[in-house]
């Protein structure tokens, strides 16, 4: 097993290594932006990257940064309404290729918000629709004996969301008096309760 968890460390080192910082930080500037004027980040996936959305969303939340997931199937059946003018959508496919997430994007443009694409295939009908603003990083292998579950992908994906829900918060000046706010209770309500 510590072949195999070796591996896992080294995939993941090096997708996230592969991060272009350019334009990581273009997003970034791009979320900021537009929480700024009163808009929110949206982030929409499929499959296993939905845990991964969540997990972003209650992050941003919690800093009392406004954030939400649309599942990319749900989006076609009324969700998208959550979708405004001026929003920044971050969609994840691990192909750029999913069916759900190209009709997704082409419905977006009508609603003249600012997409993004989280992807690990370089070209692709997404990165070729959105040009500059794609994330796409490296992937040696999903880490099983199939190179196909959604493994390192994922983990990959949770990594690179939750430093730009980091990344946001610090540009945004949230403090840990912030952050109490919105958890008074468990054990980190405990570990906060003499924060000012």
């Amino acid at each position: 097993m510590k072949e195999y968890f070796d591996g896992i460390l080294k995939t993941v080192k090096d997708s996230v290594d592969s991060l272009d910082y350019g334009r990581f930080e273009a997003l970034a500037k791009e979320c900021v932006n537009a929480i700024n004027c009163g808009k929110k980040v949206v982030v929409s996936g499929l499959g296993k990257n939905v845990p991964v959305c969540d997990k972003f969303v209650g992050t941003m939340n919690s800093l009392g940064l406004p954030a939400v997931f649309m599942n990319t199937n749900s989006a076609v059946h009324g969700d998208i309404g959550m979708v405004n003018e001026g929003d920044v959508v971050i969609i994840l496919t691990k192909s750029g290729e999913t069916c759900e997430s190209v009709y997704l994007e082409t419905l977006l443009e009508k609603r003249n918000c600012i997409i993004w694409l989280l992807s690990f295939v370089e070209i692709s009908t997404l990165t070729n629709k959105l040009n500059e603003r794609c994330l796409i990083l490296s992937l040696n292998n999903e880490g099983d004996k199939w190179n196909i579950v959604p493994n390192n992908s994922t983990t990959v994906n949770l990594i690179v969301l939750q430093g730009l829900a980091m990344e946001i918060a610090d540009r945004q000046g949230v403090t840990l008096a912030d952050f109490k706010k919105n958890h008074p209770g468990g054990h980190i309500g405990v570990q906060l309760k003499d924060v000012g």
